[in-house]
């Protein structure tokens, strides 16, 4: 049985680069749109080839705890692409 970790990260490898998807987004094409909070749980134990910097908050900003680099890092991964 697959893990909702694993089924978060099936959905984020998806999101195209130069693309952005919410907690929210990601929460409800895992299977449950109540497990936002859980998107955020499992993108900080994610794998580092894992595009999580695509992962937004609803109200498309940014998170300011992203990864050990905080919200600057998001933001310059995104302009990146």
């Amino acid at each position: 049985m697959e893990s909702s970790f694993q089924k978060i990260y099936q959905v984020v490898s998806r999101i195209p680069c130069g693309r952005t998807a919410t907690y929210g987004q990601v929460a409800a094409l895992a299977g449950n749109p109540r497990w936002a909070r859980v998107v955020g749980y499992a993108l900080h134990a994610a794998p580092p080839d894992l595009p999580c910097h695509r992962v937004v908050n609803r109200e498309g900003r940014t998170a300011d705890a992203f990864r050990a680099g905080g919200q600057d890092w998001q933001r310059i991964f995104l302009e990146e692409e």
